[in-house]
């Protein structure tokens, strides 16, 4: 096994079952180390024993690269891959899964994820993916890292250079753009026209009165250039959790299904948002949907079973899912 492939899988397991950020780091630093190594170099100090005397790498991912370079399977990657196969994907939603092509919500180092864009795509694209759409931070948020206008400039340039090596697999522009108090976009309007995908959410005032907070998402998904609501109801499950938003829920997504806005199904543990009463609810609306991980690392892009499965169990339409479509469909959908 190579070792680079070994210590990513690593890190893609531990993410997944949300390990804490330093154990994942760890990994991840491992690899980068090794791929710039120069030619030999790996074989040079496995055989010297000196892998522990560089820098970022330590006992642990040491003796993951010497089992890997002799062509075993790492025995700590072994057990990782039991405790996964352990905790199986829910029965429900299997079928809508094996139609999922795409992801519209996942974020990047340029704003408060953990990995590079490459990292990213890379595994969405390992995933089985068609495409994904990279919706990193907007101004406002800037406990985030989110993006000014000249930086998300600049992050169109990259996303069109990896593009050009990735085909077929294809990474769209995109945002997750803050719904202001007013129900505006925190970004400048030509920008917004520019993107593929525009995922719309709440990340301020989240306990405003239920009037105003329904006049401001209802805004929002009006917009012209809004492609998805994001995580509606603001709702944390874990820590010390966080109460929904509260808003006229039948108001908001029939504002959405008019509009065509989709209704994002989030899939991170914490989030599960929206909840089941209000999922049934968008049904119900006739609202278009989105299945998306919400992605800060690249083992956090195989949270979608977890969105399925609700989608299923709530009878969400296949055909209303807009992760399940080809680019081409999503990209006139957006347009």
């Amino acid at each position: 096994m190579d070792p680079v492939t070994a210590l990513r899988r690593i890190a893609f397991l531990l993410e997944r079952s949300q390990a804490a950020t330093y154990r994942v780091k760890a990994f991840r630093t491992a690899a980068g180390i090794v791929t710039a190594m120069a030619p030999g170099e790996v074989a040079g100090r496995v055989a010297a024993g000196t892998l522990e005397q560089v820098s970022g790498i330590g006992p642990r991912t040491a003796g993951v690269i010497r089992e890997a370079y002799a062509g075993e399977v790492p025995g700590y990657l072994e057990r990782l891959e039991e405790e996964a196969a352990a905790s199986p994907a829910p029965e429900e939603g299997r079928e809508l899964l094996s139609r999922i092509r795409g992801d519209c919500h996942l974020h990047s180092d340029w704003s408060d994820g953990g990995s590079p864009i490459e990292e990213m795509g890379r595994t969405a694209a390992g995933l089985g993916h068609a495409w994904a759409v990279l919706t990193d931070h907007s101004p406002r948020l800037t406990v985030a890292g989110g993006l000014s206008p000249d930086r998300l400039r600049e992050q169109l340039a990259v996303v069109a250079r990896l593009n050009e090596e990735w085909a077929p697999f294809r990474l769209l522009t995109g945002i997750e753009c803050d719904i202001l108090p007013d129900g505006s976009l925190d970004q400048e309007p030509e920008l917004l026209e520019r993107l593929d995908v525009v995922v719309v959410s709440v990340h301020s005032k989240l306990r405003m009165d239920p009037a105003p907070m329904t006049r401001r998402l209802e805004a929002a998904v009006r917009h012209p250039q809004a492609n998805v609501l994001g995580h509606c109801t603001g709702r944390l499950l874990s820590g010390r959790g966080r109460p929904e938003s509260r808003f006229d829920a039948d108001r908001v997504f029939a504002a959405c299904a008019e509009a065509g806005t989709a209704v994002e199904i989030n899939c991170r543990p914490e989030r599960l948002d929206p909840p089941r009463r209000l999922l049934r609810g968008a049904v119900a609306a006739g609202a278009l949907f989105a299945i998306d991980t919400d992605a800060h690392a690249p083992g956090q892009l195989d949270w979608q079973r977890y969105g399925c499965a609700r989608a299923e169990e709530c009878g969400v339409p296949a055909d209303r899912v807009v992760t399940t479509w080809p680019v081409e469909r999503v990209l006139e959908w957006a347009g």
